[in-house]
């Protein structure tokens, strides 16, 4: 085990940037008036920022390699027209809903709950994403990576989340979406061109323990609670709490632990207060903690 030495970070929503862009920003028709009772948001787009993105500018600029985490909820039959990226490793991890990816290499994908559309941009790729569906909204979290080298080859490809375990596989477990391609030992299913390793997982209270992950010493994550709400009850100086859309930065070493609670948000039924939390991990080597790295 080892000697708590950890730093952490909490951040909690009120500390987010939140955007509601005008549609014709992206290409999308007006807003419908009345509203459809199918619509969750009064927005076609609501995102959360994590780090200064577009027209937020109040927040840090990255931690580590990660530049962007964008929580973003897109209404039926909306998204984001074709649009250049450069210089970027991108991946897209689908909360609920679903997803359609198309771009200028002739890729073109829809894929659901659970899984991760990645997307090396390299030397320039163009691209939209699009929720297609007539009446389900789709909540996604989107991730830039500095990658280690710049320019090269652009490549686009997708991890269907139903044809690998569906939510059996990421259920009380961490499961391991992207990893380093220079890892020779990852077993990851997405390879990106960085040092960086993304995990998830959904905890619905029927494991017998709370769930481990020992952060190494020269290693640091961002957690990011996607829904409902975790204790992290070890590899702390004091227990810590986290609930739908806060997120904690954590300098190793740390042997963590996560347990989750009962909360009105996401699955969890304010009616029946099952314990549930649906989690994400980005971890990454340690930088100065005082230093912008980028």
């Amino acid at each position: 085990m080892n000697t708590i030495t950890a730093s952490f970070k909490k951040i909690v929503e009120s500390a987010l940037g939140h955007s509601k862009p005008n549609p014709a920003w992206f290409g999308n028709s007006a807003n419908p008036k009345p509203l459809p009772a199918t619509w969750t948001s009064d927005n076609w787009l609501y995102s959360r920022f994590h780090f200064s993105f577009a027209e937020w500018n109040d927040g840090p600029s990255n931690f580590g390699v990660l530049r962007v985490l964008n929580d973003d909820l897109v209404q039926p039959m909306r998204g984001f027209g074709q649009h250049p990226h450069s210089n970027m490793e991108i991946a897209t991890y689908v909360v609920d809903g679903e997803l359609t990816h198309q771009d200028s290499m002739g890729s073109k994908e829809t894929l659901g709950r659970g899984s991760v559309q990645f997307m090396s941009a390299a030397s320039g790729v163009r691209h939209s994403e699009h929720n297609n569906h007539p009446e389900q909204p789709c909540h996604f979290i989107q991730m830039w990576i500095v990658p280690r080298v710049r320019g090269g080859k652009p490549r686009y490809g997708g991890f269907d989340a139903l044809k690998h375990g569906g939510a059996a596989a990421r259920l009380n477990q961490w499961q391991w979406l992207v990893a380093d391609e220079q890892n020779a030992d990852q077993k990851a299913v997405i390879q990106l061109q960085q040092d960086v390793n993304i995990h998830v997982t959904e905890l619905d209270g029927s494991a017998p323990q709370p769930l481990a992950f020992e952060l190494q010493a020269e290693r640091q994550l961002y957690l990011l609670c996607i829904a409902g709400a975790v204790d992290i009850v070890g590899g702390l100086s004091t227990p810590q709490s986290l609930v739908g859309h806060e997120a904690m930065t954590i300098r190793g070493p740390a042997s963590l632990a996560f347990a989750p609670t009962a909360s009105d948000d996401g699955v969890a039924a304010a009616a029946t207060k099952q314990p549930y939390a649906h989690l994400l991990i980005v971890e990454m080597a340690k930088t100065d903690e005082d230093k912008d790295e980028l």
